[in-house]
């Protein structure tokens, strides 16, 4: 995790403007130890819940260097963002900008914002997790005349600070075209309104997305290649149109914390069905995993007490609850298992504690971090009267 950090952060410092900063995505992976790690390699931070918030706040986060996300921020959302010092709101519809125009005017503040805008762009990733379209319910479209409005409309207001634009175009993405097409467009769209209202962005944030390596046959991409490419296409845009290339935010998650993650199973059980396939069920599931059951994700998986051992068999990976859906993997290639065996499914670093759950009355299992060789307790493990302590 702090290797990526580090490598985004000399891109950032190496191609873009001064004030430039990555933002971790904290929907990857939530946790108190995490936001002390970012804190402590010097990047921001994205939030999309007041949950999230907390959990930075009870890390000690700097707050200011901080964006909170969200389509749907109620009243106490917005409060308790601006009270806590968010340093910009990135603003998903008009309701919610007047609705922060009001309360930080009640609070006597004036909150900066960034408004989220939604580019048109297809960046072919699987429809769950694409985000940048103009049939989004994230932002407001570009193409459609929203994005003008919702614009007009901030440059009215006296308590909230207009500093710039956002986009997300989606996840998983391999190449930099995408992005670089989503640069050009946010710049465009800023030349307009700069023409039509003299008002030019000072903050183009990209967004998040770089895909990470699952299984044999992905190339992860090269962050400090993507970020040049990306610069390039900003800074040759702004020359050609008399404009000041504007500070740059992004805001990796999965490309930050996948890789670093293993989630350790038991095997229970070996089960053949001649003719059909091989079962190995193991002691979780989709309550710690819930991607392949939502997305078909694909993983890599080996048995890790015998990781020296050529893989000769091709396994369906199964989990422990009642639902015929709750799988990690099918034609999975690894070692020969047998109950008692650890079974390791690699790169569940970003997206499955984050996405856990206690279906079937499972505890969550707990985070172990390793670093220089030594291994830190991060979450322990929840107990079943974890699973009762809200229950009256």
């Amino acid at each position: 995790m702090r290797r990526k950090c580090g490598l985004y952060k000399a891109a950032f410092k190496k191609y873009f403007p001064e004030g430039s900063l990555p933002f971790f995505a904290s929907k990857a992976l939530s946790y108190v130890g995490i936001y002390r790690i970012i804190a402590d390699e010097g990047l921001g931070t994205d939030l999309v819940s007041p949950g999230e918030l907390y959990t930075a706040q009870k890390a000690g986060f700097p707050i200011e260097k901080t964006c909170f996300h969200g389509n749907n921020k109620t009243d106490a959302d917005i409060e308790y963002g601006v009270k806590a010092g968010i340093g910009h709101f990135v603003v998903d519809s008009e309701e919610e900008l007047y609705a922060l125009d009001r309360i930080a005017g009640g609070l006597g503040r004036v909150q900066n914002v960034l408004l989220r805008l939604t580019p048109g762009i297809d960046p072919h990733t699987f429809a769950a997790v694409n985000t940048g379209r103009i049939d989004s319910k994230f932002g407001s479209s570009i193409d459609t005349g929203a994005a003008e409005r919702i614009v007009s409309e901030a440059l009215t207001l006296k308590n909230v600070k207009l500093c710039g634009y956002h986009c997300h175009i989606g996840s998983q993405i391999f190449e930099s075209e995408p992005f670089c097409r989503a640069a050009k467009i946010m710049l465009g769209f800023s030349r307009l309104i700069k023409e039509k209202y003299g008002y030019e962005a000072g903050i183009i944030n990209l967004g998040g997305g770089f895909g990470v390596r699952y299984y044999d046959g992905q190339d992860e991409p090269d962050i400090d290649a993507f970020i040049r490419e990306i610069a390039d296409v900003i800074n040759s845009f702004c020359a050609e149109n008399g404009m000041k290339a504007p500070v740059i935010f992004m805001e990796p998650g999965r490309s930050i914390v996948a890789s670093a993650g293993v989630t350790v199973y038991t095997v229970g059980s070996v089960k053949t069905i001649p003719g059909f396939r091989t079962y190995v069920s193991v002691d979780g599931g989709m309550p710690d995993n819930p991607r392949y059951a939502l997305y078909s994700s694909k993983y890599t998986a080996l048995i890790a007490n015998k990781a020296n051992l050529p893989c000769t068999e091709e396994y369906t990976v199964g989990g422990r609850c009642c639902e015929s859906g709750d799988l990690i993997g099918e034609g999975m290639r690894m070692q020969s298992a047998k109950r008692g065996d650890i079974l390791a499914v690699l790169v569940t670093g970003a997206y499955n504690y984050s996405m856990a759950s206690h279906y079937n009355r499972i505890p969550k299992p707990p985070i172990v971090t390793v670093r220089d060789g030594a291994d830190t307790l991060a979450v322990r493990r929840e107990s079943f009267d974890d699973l009762t302590k809200n229950e009256l």
